[in-house]
């Protein structure tokens, strides 16, 4: 397959969930390789092929994706498996053979599958025709799959949010179903790609990230969808946070999602605002964002709220304010926010937690409180080692390199220890 190909958003989500469906139908129409060259080159029976590209079955043995692999080059990092004989660099075919990094692979095919080995989980089964509740199963679904991003990082979950996405978008494009239908397919379709884009980028993935969050805000905008068409730009905001469009299209997505949206909605990209202006610098904007956001929790009457933004609460909003009290440098207002809100926080939320804490650790740092927070930033250490996220080590290592000047400091030189370890 060209290269443009194999680089597109939707073939490598399809690579990370083993959708070898939409592998195939992919290939056909971009990069025009009929069915019968792909049965003939994978070793498959062309009517095996053709189902596949229909969404029927799948194909989860080593030695038949590892053929997919070499007939259709694909690197094999895209699917979880050793780099390839024909790739550059690989090593030579009997070293190969030996030394696949079956955890790598199986670690893929467990992203494809858990949802499937979950029985709450099942996927709901299709007819022909698309039946009108569907759209709300496959939303209770992902809500129960969104609980995987609280205990789990963005590299164990991408390839079951992925997937997922690439599901909806197989039954939006060849089921039939009514006008009704569609729209609210639409609208699980762009909170599904939310997910998987948030996957992605904790996972280091940003440019799938940002494809995602674009191909949310279009299916949100078509589903007539404002609140998840506000969240899909307070997530590309959240992404280009560094730069000055990333400001304009945090307020922008508050516009967007309008004074209609639920209260839930509202609280969310009004923290996330509040963000922006935090690493934009601009204290007093920030502080208004937080106080629109907590204007609109303290709305909340017991109507549900979308289960997306259900999450955003008094605790969230407390930590949102010292995150961006910490950016300001204004750790006397940082460390006491932070450090209410930390004490009833779980370490079953090891990435986020070890996120906070460095933020709070970060504060203290601030303040000239170098020992302290070389303690958090020892914990915040401890809590991500074993979380697959990007996101905790990016915050940890310049903190750490912070604190090098004062190795004599035996809690510092503790941290610094532990930040080689990990």
């Amino acid at each position: 397959m060209p290269r443009n190909l194999l680089e597109r958003a939707d073939m490598q989500a399809a690579f990370a969930a083993h959708d070898f469906g939409t592998v195939f139908s992919l290939a056909r129409s971009e990069a025009k390789i009929s069915y019968s060259k792909i049965a003939t080159e994978c070793d498959i029976k062309p009517n095996r092929v053709g189902e596949l590209a229909r969404g029927q079955g799948s194909v989860t043995t080593f030695e038949k994706i590892a053929r997919i692999a070499d007939a259709l080059r694909i690197p094999g990092h895209m699917l979880g498996l050793a780099p390839r004989g024909w790739e550059a660099g690989a090593p030579d075919a009997g070293q190969r053979e030996g030394d696949v990094h079956r955890r790598q692979f199986v670690k893929a095919a467990m992203g494809g599958g858990l949802a499937a080995g979950l029985p709450a989980l099942t996927r709901p089964s299709v007819g022909r025709r698309i039946r009108s509740d569907l759209p709300q199963r496959l939303r209770e679904r992902t809500a129960r799959l969104r609980r995987l991003d609280d205990i789990l990082g963005g590299g164990d979950t991408y390839s079951v949010y992925a997937s997922e996405y690439q599901y909806t978008k197989t039954i939006i494009r060849d089921y039939q179903h009514t006008h009704a239908t569609r729209q609210g397919l639409l609208s699980v379709l762009a909170e599904q790609a939310q997910q998987a884009g948030w996957a992605a980028f904790d996972a280091g993935r940003a440019a799938d990230a940002a494809s995602l969050y674009k191909a949310s805000h279009v299916a949100a905008v078509e589903a007539q969808d404002a609140a998840l068409a506000g969240n899909a730009l307070a997530f590309l905001a959240y992404q280009a946070v560094n730069r000055q469009d990333g400001m304009e299209t945090a307020a922008r997505s508050v516009q967007e999602a309008g004074p209609a949206a639920p209260s839930g909605v509202r609280a969310l990209l009004n923290e996330r605002l509040a963000w922006a202006y935090a690493v934009a610098g601009h204290g007093s904007e920030c502080e208004g964002a937080l106080e629109a956001a907590e204007a609109a929790l303290a709305e909340a009457d017991g109507t549900p709220q979308p289960d997306w933004a259900a999450w955003v609460d008094a605790t969230e909003l407390q930590i949102m304010a010292g995150r961006c009290w910490t950016e300001l440098r204004r750790p006397l207002r940082a460390v006491p926010v932070l450090t209410g809100a930390l004490k009833s926080y779980a370490d079953a939320h090891a990435r986020d937690k070890s996120l906070y804490l460095s933020r709070l650790a970060t504060s203290y740092l601030h303040a000239g409180e170098v020992e302290e927070a070389a303690k958090l930033a020892s914990r915040a250490l401890d809590l991500s080692a074993e979380v697959a996220s990007v996101r905790p080590r990016q915050r940890l290592t310049p903190l750490i390199e912070q604190l090098r000047p004062y190795h004599r400091l035996s809690a510092v030189a503790d941290a610094l220890e532990r930040g080689g370890a990990a």
